[in-house]
């Protein structure tokens, strides 16, 4: 099959348009990871943890780590699938619209486990730690706005 300069021209927007998709998903994601980090280290270092506090949430990171490593690839999983269905159809077509509402899905679930994963640290803490706590988590959900 032989591409027109017109369907070459399309394909280089296509891949554009899905390369801009995918950097603004990371571009999210990687903002969530360093508020994510923040939010530890401010755990960590500023909380004056006991050690029996520092134990359990050593644990509640590593069962957090696996968590979030599993829907970290589902969700790279659903937009390649939104990629593939984009280069299929070449409009908002019902294959892209399936793929777009499958990585809201995987967002969706990976927002809620992170917040779950905040509570779960929050409940660790003594009354002190976590009106601190808090402060850092709403300081960092509305940083920017």
């Amino acid at each position: 099959m032989k591409f027109g300069p017109i369907q070459i021209i399309l394909l280089v927007l296509l891949a554009l348009g899905a390369g801009w998709i995918g950097s603004l998903g990371a571009k999210h994601w990687s903002q969530s990871d360093d508020q994510n980090v923040g939010v530890h280290s401010f755990v960590h270092e500023e909380l004056d943890l006991d050690k029996a506090q520092e134990k359990q949430l050593a644990e509640l990171e590593s069962d957090f780590g696996i968590r979030r490593q599993a829907l970290d690839l589902a969700l790279r999983s659903a937009n390649a699938d939104l990629a593939a269905a984009i280069e299929e159809e070449h409009q908002y077509g019902p294959k892209v619209s399936t793929a777009i509402e499958a990585v809201h899905v995987q967002m969706g679930l990976l927002q809620k486990v992170t917040v779950e994963h905040l509570f779960k640290m929050r409940a660790l803490l003594n009354p002190d730690q976590q009106r601190a706590f808090d402060e850092r988590v709403s300081n960092s959900l509305t940083a920017g706005y």
